[in-house]
C-alpha cells in the first residue's frame, strides 16, 4: 500500500481509462505509458476490464494498475484478486474499504463533504476522492484542507490542462485524468498519438509543479 500511495504523490496524475474492448484498452494504455504516465485505472464497467488488468499487470511492471468504479465489497475484491494494486470509487462504502484494508490495498473513496470526507478517513481510507471537482472548483479543496489539512486529495472529474494546476496550487496530492486525456473519440478514430501527446503534456505540467514546490 505504501508503495502505490507513494506513486501517486510523486507522479500525481493518474489516467482514468474507460473503453469498449479489450483491444482499445491495450492500445490505449501503451500510448499514456510511452506519454510518461505511470499510474492507470481501469474502470469496472469497460468490458472484459478484470481479464485487461491482470493482462497488463504483466506487461507492464513498473505501472501501477488500478480498478475504477468500484462500487461495492465484491467488485473490490475481484479487482484485487485481479491484479489491481489499487481502487477507486465514485461513491464513500464502508464495507468496500474494509474489504481493500483486508487485502491492504490502497482504496480511494469517492466524497463530497466535509463529514463525508472524515467519515472515509475514520474508516481507515489515506486518500479521498473529492468527485466531481469541477462543480465545487479548486477553492473548495483549499477549504476543506483547512480544518482537514491530515487528509490527502485527489481531485477528479472535469480536469484539464486548463485548470489541472490551479487544483494542485489548491492542495490536491493527485489529480484523476478522464476525457481530457483519454477522449473516446480518439480511441475509436485509433488516433493513440494524439492520447500520448496529452499524457506528455499532463506528465510536463505535474513535474512542473514539483520543481516550483522546491524552488
Amino acid at each position: 500500500m505504501i508503495n502505490v500511495i507513494s506513486q501517486v504523490n510523486k507522479h500525481k496524475i493518474v489516467a482514468i481509462i474507460r473503453t469498449d474492448s479489450i483491444n482499445e484498452l491495450e492500445q490505449t494504455v501503451q500510448s499514456l505509458y510511452r506519454g510518461g504516465i505511470r499510474i492507470v485505472e481501469i474502470t469496472l464497467n469497460t468490458p472484459g476490464a478484470l481479464e485487461g488488468i491482470t493482462s497488463l499487470q504483466g506487461k507492464y511492471p513498473d505501472l501501477a494498475i488500478g480498478a475504477g468504479t468500484v462500487l461495492d465489497p465484491e467488485s473490490a475484491r475481484q479487482a484485487i484478486l485481479a491484479g489491481a494494486t489499487f481502487l477507486l470509487a465514485p461513491t464513500l462504502k464502508e464495507s468496500s474499504i474494509a474489504m481493500a484494508n483486508r487485502y491492504n490495498t490502497f482504496i480511494v473513496p469517492g466524497v463530497l463533504t466535509p463529514t463525508e470526507a472524515l467519515t472515509a478517513y475514520e474508516y481507515g481510507a489515506r486518500m479521498i476522492k473529492i468527485f466531481p471537482a469541477r462543480s465545487v472548483g479548486s477553492k473548495y479543496i483549499t477549504d476543506l484542507k483547512g480544518p482537514l489539512s491530515h487528509l490527502d486529495i485527489m481531485a477528479v472529474g472535469g480536469i484539464s490542462l486548463e485548470n489541472a494546476e490551479e487544483f494542485l496550487e489548491a492542495g490536491s496530492s493527485a489529480l484523476g485524468i478522464g476525457s481530457a486525456l483519454v477522449d473516446n473519440k480518439l480511441v475509436k478514430q485509433g488516433d493513440f498519438d494524439e492520447i500520448e501527446k496529452r499524457a506528455k503534456e499532463f506528465v510536463e505540467l505535474a513535474n512542473r509543479f514539483e520543481l516550483s514546490k522546491k524552488l
